[in-house]
């Protein structure tokens, strides 16, 4: 597993430790890349490094017939986007991009991206940001963190981009290959070259690319999308959840609606959800009504809002998408999937005029 952060990293530590409780000491539009691997109960990281060699480059170009200018500056990103993407392609997986909550360290945050990938046919790519509390407890915890987590918006930002740009380039690739296709197959005919090529695309364009936001994961989200010309409000994904959703209801729809996406941008809520319930407690005018767990002003015009409140074993949990909840409950199982494939989750739902909101019960 590839893991994008802009958390300070300590390469003297091992496994999971080399991550810190604090932003980039380069500051926090920061970004690099950890491999995270699994070896019976141990975790093992490295660091890659930030650029690659000219040959890495062309090493890179010819095995996925990239149309890069290998003399200009690469990085480790666009080796890791190759690679993610040839493995979803193999496995016939989608690609699942998750920013995490608050008050998470590594352990609950890759324990979850592993557990997304057990449930659900995707790879995971984790964005981190530092959500520890910087050590601090309760409401201290919570508004360090918050202020975190808007430090960190550029850097999702970036993350984006990355996304967005390495993807056009390995669609290019993939399309160039169709197209030598079908011209090998149809050399002296145009229009069965161009009916084949279509075909061959709609077949073959089987990997979708998601973003999934949890709880204060949707934070850094917002403060990302407000940028004027911020990546997060480019076409990048095919489908965005914002789960749990730790946001002001009020004017969301000021920041959902800028989310561009291929197909759906879906609002999971749970009115009984324990933990936002908790943080609309703490302290501050910003403490209104929270987006993932009130069922009014449900006004997004780009959104599709899910209600999941009354949904067996769903209760009060706000990791809903994972665990008991899940697991016991087949038809919400079902919703994620659909949510972190690229489908289309309200087929089948009840759906609410009077909220706007599609129930599953």
């Amino acid at each position: 597993m590839y893991i994008a952060t802009n958390r300070k990293l300590n390469e003297a530590a091992q496994g999971l430790d080399i991550f810190g409780d604090t932003p980039s000491g380069q500051g926090p539009n920061e970004l690099r890349l950890v491999k995270t691997t699994l070896s019976g109960k141990e975790y093992h990281t490295e660091i890659l490094d930030d650029r690659l060699t000219e040959q890495q480059v062309i090493d890179l170009k010819q095995q996925y017939r990239l149309d890069i200018d290998t003399a200009a500056p690469w990085y480790v990103s666009l080796k890791v986007a190759c690679e993610i993407m040839a493995k979803a392609r193999a496995q016939k997986k989608h690609v699942l991009f998750y920013v995490h909550g608050y008050n998470n360290d590594m352990h609950d945050i890759v324990k979850t991206a592993l557990g997304l990938e057990a449930l659900y046919n995707v790879l995971v790519v984790p964005f981190t940001w530092p959500a520890n509390g910087g050590g601090l407890a309760g409401t201290a915890s919570y508004l360090g963190d918050k202020q975190d987590a808007r430090a960190s918006a550029d850097a999702l930002n970036r993350f984006i981009e990355k996304i967005r740009v390495y993807h056009g380039l390995l669609t290019q690739n993939r399309s160039a290959k169709l197209m030598d296709k079908a011209h090998k197959k149809f050399p002296d005919n145009a229009e069965d070259c161009r009916q084949y090529y279509v075909s061959s695309q709609n077949r073959d364009c089987k990997v979708s690319l998601n973003l999934m936001c949890h709880s204060m994961g949707n934070y850094v989200l917002k403060y990302a999308l407000m940028p004027n010309d911020s990546p997060a409000a480019r076409l990048v994904f095919d489908n965005v959840s914002l789960l749990a959703a730790d946001t002001n209801n009020a004017r969301h729809e000021q920041w959902v609606q800028r989310i561009q996406v291929r197909h759906r941008v879906y609002i999971v809520i749970n009115e009984n959800d324990f933990a936002l319930k908790w943080s609309r407690r703490k302290p501050g005018e910003e403490q209104l009504a929270r987006l993932g767990h009130y069922l009014k002003n449900l006004v997004a015009d780009n959104a599709h809002y899910l209600d999941v409140t009354d949904a067996d074993n769903v209760k009060n949990e706000h990791s809903y998408f994972q665990g008991s909840p899940v697991l016991k409950n087949p038809s919400l199982k079902k919703l994620f999937h659909t949510l972190f494939e690229g489908g289309t989750a309200e087929s089948g739902l009840d759906y609410r005029a009077d909220i706007n909101a599609y129930i599953l019960k």
